[in-house]
């Protein structure tokens, strides 16, 4: 490579370059064959990316070096899936008194979308027994053929229930796309634990 061309500024070769590039296509490219023209064009697309990702001294930039081995990505994603309510803070801590090693809670978060989990909010509903369940089951059983005239004779209220207790869903838990009603994603919790009203 010529000497003179380490000089020329990034932005400088990325100009002329494209002035060369418009000319050839504008001039050599004419009249040849859709065979050669693709060819060509393959050609000038491969060397334009070669140019615009080397450095001002002509040699290739050098990739940034990962602060986690495929190993540790692993155990990142397992440790999550182990503590669900985890955050990507609490598991960069973990990382850190395992391995020694520290991480970034955003290096943390990127390498649970990695392995497909996302922070999300969990599924709550109240806590049922078997015998709930059996119930649930049982009522929707007998009543899955009722028509419309059926369900006109049942009243349904507009109830609020007002409680002492706050109800806070901040907490996330990671999991996986398409899982949220599995029941390890699953949040079971008394909405109201202490004293309330329904008005």
């Amino acid at each position: 490579m010529d000497e003179s061309w380490i000089y020329v500024s990034l932005f400088q070769r990325r100009k002329i370059y494209a002035r060369n590039v418009e000319a050839q296509r504008n001039a050599s490219l004419e009249g040849e064959g859709s065979a050669s023209r693709i060819f060509a064009e393959k050609s000038l697309n491969s060397a334009c990316n070669e140019l615009l990702t080397s450095s001002a001294d002509g040699n290739p930039r050098p990739c940034r070096v990962r602060s986690t081995t495929p190993a540790e990505d692993r155990y990142i994603a397992l440790s999550a899936k182990r503590n669900r309510r985890t955050t990507a803070q609490q598991v960069a801590n973990q990382f850190l008194a395992d391995s020694g090693k520290q991480i970034s809670r955003e290096t943390v978060a990127r390498r649970l979308r990695g392995g497909g989990l996302y922070a999300r909010r969990p599924v709550v509903c109240v806590p049922l027994t078997r015998q709930h369940r059996t119930a649930r089951l049982q009522w929707c059983r007998e009543h899955q053929n009722w028509t419309e005239q059926d369900w006109a004779c049942v009243l349904f209220s507009d109830e609020s229930r007002f409680s002492l207790s706050s109800d806070c869903r901040r907490q996330l838990i990671w999991r996986e796309s398409g899982t949220a009603y599995h029941p390890e994603n699953i949040q079971e919790k008394d909405r109201y634990p202490t004293c309330s009203i329904m008005v």
